[in-house]
């Protein structure tokens, strides 16, 4: 059974507790286009692909606990040095033995880094075999 509902557009959206600081990491750090739509409380991040995630303002904001966002790229080792050389640390998971010095979790497809934005959302870069 189909269920046609009408809808014309998705998009997901997480929180961060400071809007300018966010703005800061996701548009200089990580390079993504960050489009100001701050008097609304939020912003939007135009990622590569055509995707749209919403980001906003929520000054009691908890972390989420899981991965909320994935950036696939073309060399894993290249992305976590250019992120380490602007600053970003990775996450180290005791129950991955395999991550690396640098926090690529080696072995399997993908190989994946964890790391956060000010916030402390978790977010990844991954390069699929």
């Amino acid at each position: 059974m189909t269920i046609s509902l009408g809808i014309q557009h998705a998009f997901s959206g997480f929180a961060v507790n400071d809007l300018e600081v966010a703005a800061g990491f996701y548009g200089d750090t990580l390079g993504i286009e960050v489009r100001d739509d701050s008097d609304r409380g939020m912003l939007r991040l135009m990622l590569p692909g055509g995707a749209e995630v919403i980001v906003y303002l929520k000054p009691d904001h908890v972390p989420a606990v899981f991965t909320i966002l994935n950036f696939v790229v073309a060399d894993i080792d290249v992305a976590v040095d250019e992120l380490t050389e602007r600053g970003v640390e990775f996450l180290r998971y005791e129950q991955f033995a395999e991550q690396d010095h640098k926090g690529i979790q080696r072995g399997g497809d993908p190989e994946i880094a964890w790391f956060t934005d000010p916030a402390g959302n978790i977010l990844s870069v991954l390069q699929n075999a």
